[in-house]
């Protein structure tokens, strides 16, 4: 080895040795840091903004400068104080697992780049399928998230519903092209519209029916909406889990209706698919291994870093006809599985590793023990905080998600004054750094939603969470 080489070594390890250090150090400050951001924009730009240098700097001197300019510009979503959006925290072999990932710095897009990386992806595929309880014939990818995930599902059910009206949406594109009916709920998240919008399909082709009063898309409206246009391909896009309420569409009946009028039927189950994990939640999502497309987070109830989602396809001939890329310059598995055949990256990031190392290290009991807890202490937050004088419940959870709201007392109180009063008390209580949580329009209301998904989680972080309601409320 050239004296060169092993000084470049001795500074890689020296950056890595200090960069465990700095999150160790991070880690255990958690539990009393604040969890909201506390420096503003300016002051990070001030930070950061540095002229780019002519010269390098030393290894460790940029991590020290990172760790040091980020203080205050973290929000503590690796905790358990941090219940907005639907955000988990990282497992601790999940963690170690993806800083290996990093370290080992495969290319997962074929076999032949990564056959350990390709391998691990083959088994996460098979247990993912296991326990969220769909067909073990369903091809599946891991992507980025939810939102790739979406895309590479609708991607499957664009093929399909067009090779149906006998056109070859690969070869000739979408100039020309039946257009495709999408239909969904008004509780349809924003990621699947983007997948609409991304795989050029059209918003105005998208048709938003209205749910009922526990946020369910019913057989008779959905009867309805098939009816009209019946020639025309049709996608229909349901909900497990959706994001306010954590509502869950009846998928027997909805699937029945769908598939006989020809419709390709795809779940958004971001969170609400990892129900199945749990036996008294189990019932929540019967008959949506029916569908034709899934989609989920692993950064959310699987508790994995990011960038981590999951799709699965009941038709694998068409997700495969959807994503494969074959090139003479690759060196293209014949037993093997290239990643790249089901994915829409090319290159991409190992990040089977670490939800290979989470469903490793909690087993079956494990998750599901995770999953209870999670809904257990949403129940208990919005219980709790719904009792304290001006607040009210709009929404007990579900499973792990509820909806809060602040009421301004004065007389003659508008619902325009209501809302303001719901996001003074939400921003109160994520200033006090205790707890955060995000808001929400839902039906016209402005809501504090209480998300919790992460393993860290405990009975005194929803303790905190309460004290620091109710000393905002008043």
């Amino acid at each position: 080895m050239s004296s060169a080489v092993a000084m470049d070594l001795t500074r890689q390890r020296a950056a890595l040795e200090r960069a465990t250090e700095l999150a160790f150090s991070y880690l255990d400050s958690l539990d009393e840091a604040p969890v909201c951001a506390t420096r503003s924009l300016g002051e990070l730009r001030r930070r950061f903004e540095k002229p780019m240098p002519d010269q390098g700097i030393d290894a460790v001197e940029v991590i020290d400068e990172l760790a040091r300019d980020s203080i205050g510009g973290l929000l503590g979503t690796a905790g358990g104080r941090f219940y907005g959006w639907v955000v988990g925290g990282s497992l601790p072999a999940a963690l170690a697992a993806d800083w290996l990932t990093s370290t080992w710095d495969q290319n997962a897009g074929i076999y032949a780049l990564g056959p350990a990386a390709s391998v691990v992806e083959e088994v996460c595929g098979t247990w993912l399928k296991d326990v969220l309880g769909l067909p073990s014939t369903a091809s599946y990818a891991l992507v980025t998230g939810c939102q790739m995930a979406h895309v590479t599902c609708l991607a499957a059910a664009r093929h399909a519903v067009l090779t149906r009206a006998g056109w070859d949406v690969h070869r000739d594109g979408l100039a020309g092209a039946p257009a495709i009916r999408v239909l969904t709920s008004d509780e349809v998240h924003g990621t699947s519209t983007r997948a609409v919008k991304l795989l050029g399909m059209g918003t105005a082709n998208m048709v938003v029916l209205p749910t009922d009063a526990d946020s369910r898309l019913t057989p008779a409206v959905l009867a309805d909406a098939l009816a009209r246009e019946a020639g025309r391909p049709m996608i229909v896009i349901l909900q497990a889990g959706d994001v306010n309420r954590g509502a869950f569409d009846p998928f027997p009946e909805l699937i029945a209706l769908a598939h006989a009028a020809g419709a390709w039927v795809h779940i958004d189950g971001a969170m609400g698919l990892w129900c199945n994990a749990v036996p008294e939640l189990r019932h929540l999502l019967a008959g949506a291994e029916l569908a034709d497309s899934w989609a989920t987070d692993g950064h959310k109830w699987l508790n994995v870093p990011y960038d981590s989602g999951y799709a699965f396809v009941a038709h694998p001939e068409y997700h495969r006809a959807g994503m494969e890329h074959r090139a003479s310059y690759l060196e293209h598995a014949d037993e093997g599985r290239d990643p790249l055949d089901w994915t829409p990256e090319h290159s991409r990031r190992a990040r089977a590793f670490a939800t290979w190392a989470a469903l490793r290290e909690l087993g079956r009991d494990g998750l599901a023990d995770l999953i209870a807890r999670c809904c257990r202490h949403a129940l208990e937050i919005v219980t709790r905080i719904g009792a304290l004088p001006g607040a009210q419940v709009v929404s007990m959870p579900r499973i792990n998600q509820g909806l809060l709201r602040f009421l301004d007392t004065r007389p003659g109180a508008t619902e325009a004054d209501h809302d303001h009063k719901t996001d003074q008390v939400m921003a109160e209580i994520n200033a006090t750094g205790e707890a955060f949580f995000s808001g929400t329009t839902w039906r016209g209301m402005r809501c504090m939603r209480v998300s919790v998904s992460s393993w860290r989680t405990t009975a005194d972080d929803v303790d905190r969470a309460v004290m620091a309601a109710g000393l905002s409320c008043w």
